[in-house]
C-alpha cells in the first residue's frame, strides 16, 4: 500500500461484521424463509444458508463500491494497493476466508489479517 491511510480500530471491524452478519441473517430468512431457514439459526443447514447470503451479499458490496453496508455504518472501506475497491472474484476469496474466522485472527502489525494478505486488501478508515 503506496498511500497512508488511518487503520481502523478492531472493535470498528468487529461491529461491521456483526453488523453484516445480522443483516445477511435477516436476508436470508427473507430470502428463504417458506423452506423453514431462521434467525437464530436452528442448525447446520441454517447456518450455511445465512453463511453463503453473507459471503455473496459482502462479495458483491465490497468487490464493486469498496465498502459492506457495517464498513459503511462504522466508516470503514476495504482497498486494493491502489486505493480502489478490490473486485468480486478477490472479495469472494477474502470474505470466504473471512468465513472461516482464523484467517482473521491471525493478524500482522499493521492489522491485516490473512484473508486481507490473500486478497491483496487492506480496511482502512473511510
Amino acid at each position: 500500500m503506496t498511500e497512508t491511510y488511518d487503520e481502523p480500530s478492531l472493535g470498528r471491524r468487529i461491529v461491521a461484521l456483526l453488523i453484516d452478519w445480522v443483516i445477511a441473517s435477516l436476508s436470508a430468512v427473507a430470502l428463504f424463509g417458506w423452506a423453514g431457514v431462521r434467525f437464530p439459526p436452528a442448525g447446520i443447514r441454517d447456518q450455511l444458508i445465512i453463511n453463503g447470503v453473507f459471503v455473496l451479499e459482502v462479495s458483491i458490496l465490497l468487490g464493486l463500491v469498496g465498502f459492506s453496508i457495517g464498513k459503511r455504518v462504522m466508516g470503514l472501506r476495504l482497498i486494493n494497493p491502489d486505493g480502489r475497491p478490490i473486485g468480486i472474484p478477490r472479495a469472494v476469496l477474502r470474505t470466504v476466508l473471512l468465513s472461516f474466522v482464523i484467517p482473521a485472527i491471525i493478524m500482522t502489525e499493521d492489522k491485516r489479517g490473512l484473508h486481507d494478505l490473500a486478497a491483496g486488501s487492506k480496511v482502512v478508515r473511510a
